[in-house]
């Protein structure tokens, strides 16, 4: 829920917020029961790239190939789509990701 609050914060602070419709809110739980959300890994000086892909392959239960190249994305665009599904399954891949202190966000 943390990363709805700074999603929403972050809404307001672009000035992209939303009228209090109550069919904007319908929508709005319909997506984060459905299979659209997704977590953003993003770049910082602190990680190697094995403790990153360590934590990749940990968060989505992929082979290190795969961690590897999403790595790599993070590293040279400053992020990355590492997971999608379900908003329940996404909470998950973040927590694990956030284990040792990368930052995440989930979108949807």
């Amino acid at each position: 829920m943390k990363k709805l609050f700074k999603t929403f914060v972050d809404q307001i602070m672009s000035g992209s917020e939303q009228t209090d419709d109550s069919t904007d809110t319908v929508a709005d739980i319909e997506n984060i029961s459905g299979d659209s959300a997704k977590v953003i890994l993003f770049n910082d000086e602190w990680h190697t790239f094995d403790e990153v892909s360590a934590q990749i392959v940990k968060a989505i239960h992929c082979d290190m190939k795969i961690a590897e190249g999403l790595t790599w994305e993070v590293h040279t665009k400053g992020f990355a789509k590492v997971f999608s599904g379900d908003f329940s399954k996404c909470l998950t891949v973040s927590s694990i990701l956030e284990e040792i202190g990368l930052r995440t966000q989930i979108e949807y």
